[in-house]
């Protein structure tokens, strides 16, 4: 069986990158004064922090369905029997039904995987799927290893600017002035348990308590330093630095790596955003 493998630019690389590495990535969509655009490739990363800082509204959507349809035809008629997908998850977007939908159409038969979150996770899951197939493992097993994986991660977001998530939709207008009156810091996750939608966990007057609370949180999920450790930050380079610090000394061994927050999330966090994603690559 000829597969091909599918993701999308959630996982913070452009379809250049993937395509080097023989995976098919469909943009998602941002969207601004009227137009789209295609993340990392008609609109680039700075272009977006540029964007809120300036504050302009952008709202994010799934990928052109008309892409969809003209690479998984193409797919088809070169001889692919399916597609292999991890896509953004389905509590953020409506990639992975969208996906599913055009490969039954054009009649491919479709293997997905709700990584519950983006970013790094669903990054490795694409490239540890091709991987495990490649080597002859079937599609099924590939799928039980990437479930243990996605139900071992836990991704949580530390937000500073209220008012642009008030402005994107993602809080009520009430939580925001609260937050902006107290000086409120929202502790908000999404993992397997929220079913990939942002769930609020505490709310801390400073970011050096948000900060604690992360770190006790993820210890009380079980997490060690044998995890794969990500902070992600939303143009503040210095404070992700002492945050990752910060966690590397609470879990000894422990190696993080910094990175910027994919664009399109980091449209609905707002600038000063901190994210911590932990997940566990050899479950």
């Amino acid at each position: 069986m000829k597969i091909a493998f599918v993701t999308d630019t959630g996982t913070g690389k452009d379809p250049a990158y993937w395509q080097e590495r023989g995976i098919h990535c469909f943009p998602l969509q941002i969207e601004y004064n009227g137009n789209s655009y295609d993340e990392y490739v008609t609109i680039p990363y700075k272009k977006v922090i540029s964007n809120l800082h300036e504050q302009v509204l952008m709202k994010t959507s799934l990928p052109k369905l008309g892409l969809i349809e003209d690479t998984f035809s193409k797919l088809k008629e070169e001889g692919c029997d399916a597609v292999f997908c991890v896509p953004i998850c389905k509590g953020l977007s409506s990639t992975f039904q969208s996906l599913e939908m055009v490969a039954n159409q054009v009649g491919l038969k479709f293997y997905g995987v709700d990584c519950y979150v983006t970013a790094v996770v669903q990054d490795r899951m694409i490239e540890i799927a091709k991987e495990m197939i490649e080597k002859g493992h079937t599609p099924e097993e590939a799928i039980q290893r990437l479930e243990r994986i996605a139900a071992s991660c836990e991704t949580v977001l530390l937000c500073d600017d209220l008012q642009h998530m008030k402005r994107g939709g993602r809080l009520t207008p009430a939580a925001a002035m609260l937050g902006g009156l107290l000086k409120i810091k929202p502790v908000l996750y999404l993992d397997k348990g929220t079913k990939g939608r942002v769930d609020v966990m505490a709310k801390v007057r400073t970011m050096t308590k948000a900060q604690d609370k992360v770190i006790e949180f993820i210890k009380s999920r079980g997490v060690t330093s044998d995890y794969t450790f990500i902070v992600a930050h939303v143009d503040v380079l210095d404070a992700a630095v002492d945050y990752a610090q910060k966690i590397q000394k609470s879990f000894e061994g422990a190696k993080v790596k910094i990175i910027d927050l994919v664009s399109a999330v980091g449209i609905h966090t707002g600038l000063g955003c901190l994210a911590l994603q932990v997940f566990d690559e050899n479950a």
